[in-house]
């Protein structure tokens, strides 16, 4: 039952922490070993974060079902591949690929070595830095559908930083995307499409690993996280979208500066096991 509590917890965690540019995969390495409960193990990280796409999935439905439609006809009528729409579905597709082949390269890196606390405190900070810059610097005069292809790969670039626990990977999509310009919205917006593809599909390629190797939770817990995240998670889009209409990211600047620099003192002080 224990196992099912703390389920809940890191559930709440991932809904609350996915789509704010704070990186939810460094606070359930984080906070867990705060409570003592050890690392979670980085295919319950990614399986739970399903819950959270599926979030995506139904809150922007309607985007994602003219865009794959169209996308889709653009492939058998060539009058349809100048539509907006259509090159939508190509970026995202593209822009998806640096992240899926660095991720698959580099598994055992990313499971074992990247999980270290002194990398996700400095990510934390390094990455805080960084959003704050950008969102400072941004000529703020791009929508959404100005993207580019050239945009497109710089911010699947971007999110391919992600894989390193602590960058973020709405936060690292968001900052390229300030620092081309695009507004807050638009570049929030474009960072959650962009992660779709990933994560479904590193949440799917981890399920094997769920009843084995480091993971502390089998598929109950795994499967209460994972519905909790998602309901969470969907409540946590529409709110992030209504606040960057009309406010900066400089909180979540402050709060990842925050963070970082508490979990590099206290693996420092040999409070926490790095």
């Amino acid at each position: 039952m224990w196992e099912y509590l703390e389920a809940l917890v890191l559930g709440t965690i991932q809904g609350l922490t996915e789509f704010l540019p704070i990186s939810s995969s460094a606070h359930l390495r984080i906070f867990p070993e705060m409570f003592g409960w050890g690392d979670p193990g980085a295919a319950f990280t990614a399986v739970i974060q399903i819950g959270t796409e599926l979030a995506v999935l139904i809150y922007f439905r309607h985007d994602i079902w003219r865009i794959g439609s169209m996308w889709l006809r653009s492939l058998v009528k060539p009058e349809y591949r100048g539509h907006l729409d259509a090159r939508m579905g190509w970026f995202i597709i593209i822009g998806s690929l640096p992240i899926v082949l660095l991720g698959v390269a580099l598994k055992d890196v990313i499971e074992e070595d990247f999980r270290s606390l002194w990398i996700i405190g400095t990510t934390l900070i390094v990455l805080g830095v960084v959003l704050g810059i950008a969102d400072r610097v941004s000529r703020n005069n791009k929508q959404i559908k100005q993207i580019t292809l050239r945009d497109a790969v710089l911010m699947g670039l971007a999110q391919a930083c992600a894989l390193v626990p602590g960058v973020s990977r709405s936060g690292a999509t968001i900052s390229m995307g300030r620092f081309l310009g695009y507004e807050r919205e638009a570049a929030t917006r474009y960072a959650f499409l962009l992660a779709i593809p990933a994560v479904v599909g590193a949440g799917l390629f981890e399920l094997k690993e769920i009843p084995h190797g480091d993971n502390t939770y089998g598929w109950g817990p795994t499967i209460v996280a994972t519905a909790v995240s998602f309901v969470i998670g969907y409540a946590a889009i529409a709110w992030l979208l209504r606040y960057v209409s009309t406010k900066s990211y400089t909180p979540f600047v402050i709060y990842r500066i925050g963070l970082g620099a508490l979990t590099l003192i206290l693996v420092a002080t040999g409070v926490l096991n790095a």
